[in-house]
């Protein structure tokens, strides 16, 4: 269990490696290095039932370290936070050295996640993108689409940035409209998940289609159909939570 409390003070515990989107395995084949003195550079991440944990950013991956994708794939789901907040903190870390605003170094402080720049006092945060992702149903059946960048034959569901300004509920309904041209009628929220490739929050909904018509963008979405709870198509991988509506979806199918 991840307790997100900062180990202020703490000079030793465990590290996760990581560098160029990918983690060194462990000696026991896991994610968690053992309890060892920290250095400096290291960033502290919170407590790893109850031993202190931090991130190491290093310069190069090794050969052997697997992507941040297959360590999801390979470890249990109590893993997920572990993984997922190594992952969004090197990015920010990554890509945050200097001020946003003056162009001047920045530099970590140790209270919080905040890289504070001395020159102007611009403080800059770990960045969270909001995003909704969305299984349509009409009765039993449920829309999957394709994207340009899937593996080929997988099919899944319908995802977005919400923009400035705009609700959850508002941007489910505009998404698929755009993506794939259907208006919905009740929306059900489901649940969340942190998607660390780089920084999204995914709030998860249920959208009744008011009709099977479909008109894809052709940009987003390169196909799109209605599938059967008997026949589908390839599925995303099991930690996504993509996938989990669409197994509550089956499940719920099945118990009427």
């Amino acid at each position: 269990m991840l307790r997100r409390e900062l180990p202020r003070g703490a000079q030793e515990g465990y590290v996760i490696r990581l560098a160029e989107g990918r983690l060194a395995p462990a000696p026991d084949g896991g994610v968690l290095q053992p309890v060892v003195p920290w250095t400096a550079e290291m960033q502290p991440l919170g407590y790893w039932h109850e031993v202190p944990l931090a991130l190491s950013l290093e310069a190069k991956a090794g050969e052997d370290w697997p992507a941040g994708r297959e360590w999801l794939a390979r470890l249990p789901e109590s893993l997920f936070p572990l993984v997922s907040t190594a992952l969004q903190v090197g990015a920010w870390l990554r890509n945050h050295r200097f001020c946003g605003r003056c162009g001047a170094p920045a530099e970590r402080l140790d209270a919080e996640f905040a890289m504070h720049c001395r020159a102007c006092g611009h403080r800059n945060y770990p960045r969270i993108s909001p995003c909704i992702i969305t299984l349509v149903t009409h009765g039993d059946a449920l829309l999957l689409a394709r994207s340009p960048r899937f593996p080929p034959r997988r099919y899944s569901t319908l995802a977005g940035f919400i923009e400035p300004g705009e609700s959850s509920e508002e941007a489910v309904r505009r998404e698929i409209f755009e993506e794939v041209g259907l208006t919905v009628g009740r929306i059900r929220y489901f649940r969340s998940q942190a998607w660390p490739f780089p920084h999204a929050l995914m709030l998860g909904f249920f959208a009744e289609a008011a009709s099977r018509r479909i008109r894809i963008d052709g940009v987003e979405i390169t196909d799109a159909a209605w599938f059967s709870p008997r026949q589908l198509p390839q599925l995303p991988p099991l930690y996504s939570i993509s996938r989990a509506l669409i197994e509550t979806h089956l499940a719920e199918v099945a118990a009427r």
